[in-house]
């Protein structure tokens, strides 16, 4: 049966960048394979639309533009903060990854880009904002049961976060 919008799917992926190097892999995440429903925008869009159509067992390649995939680079994102607003006991390196708040308390992820003496230039893309991605995929299996809302998605049977 061919995978549609609203089916829960399990996948094994590896993703590559442009010049073949890995930067996620089911194998990595301990071979759990990746548990997501179809159209229900869990990941990101161009992995989701590409499973449409597949069925068990199928394997296939993608390469993703960028716009599939994170977003285009945008250099509005980036942002100059006070060297001072760090916590004391954190001394605030280039390309150090930090969590700061939004306008309405959430998190977000940034990574800082330039540290001067006064100053500290943080993007607020996302690390893979931009790049073009490439992976191969196989599908593993389908009308899986979804997980309990604290699960984490992976298909285990426990609590924990893959960030």
């Amino acid at each position: 049966m061919e995978i549609k919008n609203g089916d829960i799917i399990k996948v094994e992926y590896v993703g590559t960048f442009e010049d073949g190097t890995i930067f996620d892999s089911t194998k990595n995440n301990g071979n759990i394979p990746l548990k997501f429903e179809v159209g229900a925008g869990q990941i990101i869009p161009g992995f989701d639309k590409s499973v449409v159509g597949k069925v068990i067992g199928e394997e296939y390649n993608i390469k993703l533009q960028p716009f599939e995939a994170y977003g285009e680079y945008k250099d509005g994102l980036l942002q100059m903060i006070p060297k001072d607003s760090f916590p004391k006991d954190q001394e605030p390196k280039e390309s150090m990854m930090i969590m700061i708040m939004n306008s309405h308390g959430h998190p977000i992820p940034a990574s800082i880009k330039k540290v001067e003496k006064e100053t500290c230039t943080i993007d607020l893309n996302h690390p893979m904002a931009g790049k073009i991605l490439n992976f191969k995929i196989k599908i593993l299996e389908t009308g899986c049961e979804s997980d309990p809302e604290h699960m984490c998605g992976c298909g285990c049977d426990h609590d924990h976060s893959h960030h």
